[in-house]
């Protein structure tokens, strides 16, 4: 057990004398340098979840939790295949879906674009398209009626709003007596969607299955069919389990096939930033070092008087052990503090500095997401937290043995 007069020397030793300020000061630097490392080890790991979590969720607003083909054939009979799937665990919802790429053109603007074909009633149970129209509505896409509705960077780079004609050229070629050519369709733009996501916006327009059944002449077969999972987290799992149930041609992928390198790449991206973060902590803790042998050197004189009254080299290693400590404390609890303050209001701050700049920190037509996303996670703020306070404290022992090590007559010999 620490006695009291060690906890009060070791306090009393992190504070400054009228005589040495210096030391002080040097303290209040390694404080500070902990506090910084910490809130931006925070703060950034906070973002990256943020951003994480951003284009997961975005990415599966715009494609399913699995989806089943048929390789690379029309997938024929899909009522059929969609009520039987519907029976099997953890499978909420399904959908079918026509997807090809085409050119849209309204001149003198022209566009590539994925295509995909769907039936609006049954794209609500398994996509979040219709829960970001910002013009129109998915349900306004009627068989016959060769609607189509645009992603809003997609209409704004062709110049077209709701009401607006256009042509879609597919690359199926339609013979005609003057020879083959490209098969078109004029469409009327019934609605605009925004999922804050520019490679969709830009890149995706939706029309009635029916109507892409007839344009890209599939009869009445249809590129797959999508599912939605009660848990999209067991998706691999129900993929595996379908593909041995429903066996050839059938084929099951899931979402983390089609984007797997994606989110890996990003929790890469997640430890780099941590461990880059974390030496900037660990330079700030083994400061302390400096620190405390400064503090040691100012005080050996006290340091004899102390062992001279009957301390043991115990309680001297102790007390320097206090002062060390208290100081990674100090810097740790302020900056997890400040951490987690700025990290619960990012979405707010960053904002506030691109109105003060006039500066967009992510372009939407660079980055995938043009906001600054942030999700405070407590698990990651006590492992921040605890290794800061742990190499604070490790920081603390070589100083602290030195102190222990000194002797009066050596100390006192020059007073």
């Amino acid at each position: 057990m620490l006695n009291r007069f060690e906890w009060l020397i070791g306090l009393r030793y992190t504070r400054a004398k009228r005589r040495n300020r210096f030391v002080s000061f040097i303290s209040a630097t390694s404080i500070i340098g902990i506090t910084l490392g910490v809130t931006a080890l925070i703060v950034v790991i906070s973002v990256m979840n943020g951003f994480q979590d951003e284009l997961r969720h975005r990415i599966l607003g715009m494609t399913a939790h699995a989806t089943i083909t048929e390789g690379n054939r029309a997938l024929g009979n899909w009522q059929g295949l969609a009520a039987a799937v519907k029976q099997e665990p953890h499978v909420l919802a399904s959908a079918p879906y026509v997807q090809a790429e085409a050119m849209l053109s309204a001149p003198p603007h022209v566009s590539g674009a994925i295509i995909r074909g769907i039936e609006p009633n049954l794209e609500d149970g398994v996509t979040d398209i219709g829960r970001h129209m910002v013009a129109g509505a998915l349900n306004d896409l009627q068989p016959g009626s060769f609607g189509i509705v645009l992603g809003q960077a997609l209409a704004e780079s062709l110049g077209v709003t709701v009401g607006d004609k256009l042509m879609l050229i597919t690359a199926n070629v339609a013979v005609t007596p003057v020879g083959g050519l490209l098969r078109q369709r004029q469409f009327t733009v019934v609605g605009i969607f925004k999922v804050g996501m520019y490679e969709y916006d830009r890149g995706s327009a939706f029309i009635d299955l029916s109507d892409a059944q007839a344009l890209f002449r599939l009869g009445d077969g249809v590129s797959g069919l999508r599912l939605k999972l009660d848990d999209m987290f067991r998706a691999p799992w129900v993929a595996r389990d379908l593909n041995l149930k429903l066996g050839n041609p059938y084929w099951v992928t899931d979402w983390t096939q089609a984007n797997g390198n994606f989110f890996r790449a990003v929790q890469t991206e997640r430890t780099v930033m941590f461990i880059i973060l974390s030496l900037i902590v660990a330079v700030a803790a083994f400061n302390i070092v400096s620190t405390l042998v400064m503090i040691v050197t100012d005080k050996r004189a006290d340091i004899a008087i102390l062992r001279t009254l009957g301390a043991s080299p115990g309680s001297i290693l102790r007390i320097f052990l206090i002062t060390g400590t208290v100081i990674g404390l100090i810097g740790t609890l302020i900056g997890v503090a400040l951490g987690v303050l700025i990290a619960s209001h990012v979405e707010t701050i960053v904002p506030w500095i691109e109105h003060l700049t006039g500066t967009q920190f992510m372009p939407a037509d660079v980055y995938y997401i043009s906001e600054v996303p942030s999700r405070l996670d407590w698990a990651d703020v006590w492992h921040v937290g605890l290794m800061a306070f742990g190499l604070s404290f490790l920081a603390t022992i070589y100083p602290a043995w030195s102190a222990s090590r000194v002797q009066p007559a050596e100390a006192l010999r020059y007073e």
